[in-house]
């Protein structure tokens, strides 16, 4: 029985896992440290979009995991020395046009802080920390699990400090059993569509939504590369999975699309969906970079520019030890294309809604 501490609540994928580890009745108590600002939110998460039994407590603990043992109180600290065997750390600032100061100071230093703190625990099975595929940064051809590779640039300071914080957890793979998980770009739930914001491959969405009157919509510059998008279902349901499964520990696993399709093709049915009709023609990847250097004209079209650095990246995520640790599970990605009009009508539903939409800086 898992009593796991978990950051990044009340963060998506974090609530997502608590809820999976409650369904599958592996826990009892589950422990979260929220900052200060964000306790209130937390709270009303738990009692209002929480499936919790009334046998199982889940419990807030105010903290900073950017301080040393992460800002908890004695009190708290001393209940967590004697329950706490399994560490979920998943807080990391994740906006691809991030600052560097502020992703360095949570995502490299709060790591580390974290890395101290789990040290400390003298029950400790298993910390899984949350990585990204895109530690690679402009690595490309067949990138494997089992490498950690710098690379020769980072398309932005989100790889670059993710890729710093991997390498302090990769130092303690040695005295801690640890699995390192490497999500693709995460979206919503493959059937409901489901998620809380509209980041990642929705940015395209966003463009093409607010292009839709045009007599066209054309492509934008020309790709040969694979997109790997993975919805939120599969995701959770194989990190609940390899978190209880000895041959996870010490492994890092890309949890990445085992089939990824062409950017292209994603992009062609994505506008097909929305507007109804095929894009035609293209527009230079160069002129759509120029053009969204404006910001007038990357908030009008809901787009970062950095996602476009995403397009014609040629790269391919092994996932070796991620398909055998999860053969007999039953545990499958979903086909993005094929469950593109849920993810789709979600968004048509919510796509009025601030709180979806991500502040283009």
């Amino acid at each position: 029985m898992q009593t796991p501490l978990f950051t990044g609540f009340p963060g998506f994928i974090a609530r997502q896992i608590m809820q999976e580890l409650i369904n599958q009745k592996k826990v009892n108590s589950i422990y979260a440290v929220v900052l200060p600002s964000q306790m209130k939110l937390g709270k009303e998460i738990v009692k209002k979009s929480m499936n919790v039994p009334f046998d199982v407590e889940i419990r807030l603990i105010e903290g900073d995991i950017t301080l040393p043992n992460l800002g908890i109180s004695p009190n708290d600290l001393e209940t967590l020395y004697k329950e706490i065997n399994t560490v979920w750390h998943l807080a990391a600032l994740y906006d691809l046009a991030v600052p560097r100061v502020a992703a360095w100071k949570v995502n490299v230093h709060g790591t580390n802080m974290v890395n101290n703190f789990v040290q400390t625990l003298p029950e400790i099975t298993r910390y899984m920390y949350f990585s990204t595929a895109y530690v690679a940064g402009t690595r490309e051809g067949i990138l494997r699990e089992e490498e950690l590779i710098r690379p020769k640039a980072f398309k932005n300071y989100y790889e670059e400090t993710k890729y710093e914080a991997e390498v302090l957890v990769e130092k303690l793979k040695k005295i801690i059993p640890i699995t390192i998980i490497r999500p693709g770009i995460v979206r919503g739930h493959s059937v409901t569509g489901e998620t809380i914001k509209f980041d990642g491959p929705y940015f395209f969405i966003n463009m093409i939504d607010n292009l839709r009157k045009l007599p066209i919509i054309p492509y934008v510059g020309r790709s040969q590369s694979f997109i790997n998008v993975v919805p939120i279902d599969f995701l959770i349901k194989a990190v609940v999975y390899s978190c209880d499964n000895e041959l996870a520990s010490g492994k890092t696993l890309h949890i990445t699309d085992p089939n990824p399709h062409p950017v292209e093709e994603v992009y062609r049915q994505m506008v097909l969906i929305v507007t109804g009709k095929l894009p035609q023609g293209r527009i230079p990847l160069a002129l759509a970079k120029t053009g969204l250097q404006l910001h007038f004209l990357r908030k009008r079209l809901g787009v970062e520019i950095e996602t476009l650095d995403y397009l014609t990246w040629e790269a391919q995520f092994d996932t070796t030890f991620a398909d055998t640790l999860l053969k007999d599970s039953g545990i499958e990605c979903a086909d993005f294309i094929s469950s593109l009009p849920s993810m789709i009508a979600f968004y048509n539903i919510h796509k009025k809604e601030e709180q979806y939409h991500i502040k283009i800086n």
